[in-house]
């Protein structure tokens, strides 16, 4: 049955049936828009560092046997409220476009490229740290210890996306739709395989988004976590029921997947793994 909700089409990544996709890769509208967010990222992080270099000249005039004045101390911790702002913001672009490009957990800068936000964090923060602990502007030593530590923990992807995760849940929707097309909402936090869902049926929803793939759900809505869990369970079941699978051979399908996902195959047609061939019976004389 067919939802009555409205649904929205998201432009992003055609469906793949089985044997198109031999790994996951961004589509080239997922790139480009990937490419500007890390560009204003930069751009952000880059002013964040100016206002840091602001802060530490006007505390590079200080003598550390005479304190700051109140004015002193709140344009130096106002500079630095600043530089909290536009790390965090970088950090949020960055975070974003690495939802559209994630980068590969086989990479070497696959931590590098995940965390750069928390690495900008210590970019921006520990110098000015260091100064004002030699000047003993204490005042200033504070503010800047709590806003790096917040600066940092705001900017960390605690679930970071990788190539590897994509592969992975877009086989197994693969395995159990024959295509990778799935629906999302706005402020759900699973992505789902009908669109008549029974969670999707709830009056909180009121649209749902057609985008096509599992990155396409990632990269609208920060909310779904790229990891095996965020498909919907009840969607799940459903497919599994459909398809006339037991426990065990949905498990299977499962791990089918996250296999060919590792070893960079195509997924193949069908949850079990295929049959050993049968040798043909020998010509009888």
């Amino acid at each position: 049955m067919a939802t009555t909700k409205k649904v929205t089409h998201v432009e992003g990544g055609s469906a793949s049936t089985p044997s198109q996709q031999p790994r996951w890769t961004p589509t080239a509208e997922a790139k480009s828009a990937a490419g500007k967010n890390r560009m204003y990222a930069v751009i952000l992080w880059v002013l964040a560092v100016v206002a840091e270099i602001a802060a530490m000249v006007i505390l590079s005039k200080k003598d550390p046997e005479v304190a700051l004045t109140t004015g002193q101390n709140v344009l130096i911790i106002s500079i630095l409220f600043v530089d909290l702002i536009l790390l965090v913001a970088g950090s949020s672009f960055w975070k974003n476009a690495n939802r559209l490009d994630p980068p590969s957990k086989a990479s070497a800068m696959f931590a590098v490229q995940s965390q750069a936000g928390v690495i900008m964090a210590a970019v921006c923060f520990v110098p000015v740290l260091i100064q004002a602990i030699i000047k003993k502007a204490w005042f200033v030593v504070a503010a800047a210890a709590i806003f790096g530590v917040g600066g940092g923990a705001a900017s960390a992807d605690y679930k970071p996306a990788s190539q590897e995760e994509y592969a992975q849940q877009s086989s197994y929707v693969t395995e159990l739709m024959g295509s990778n097309h799935v629906y999302w909402t706005k402020s759900g936090t699973k992505y789902h395989l009908y669109d008549d869902c029974q969670y999707l049926k709830s009056d909180r929803t009121t649209e749902i988004f057609e985008g096509g793939t599992v990155a396409d759900a990632y990269a609208n809505n920060s909310k779904i976590k790229p990891e095996m869990n965020s498909l919907c369970s009840a969607c799940e079941k459903r497919a599994a029921k459909e398809k006339g699978w037991t426990d065990q051979q949905l498990q299977e399908a499962k791990d089918k997947a996250i296999e060919a996902a590792k070893n960079g195959a195509a997924v193949l047609e069908g949850a079990l793994p295929a049959e050993e061939p049968q040798p043909e019976p020998a010509p009888q004389e």
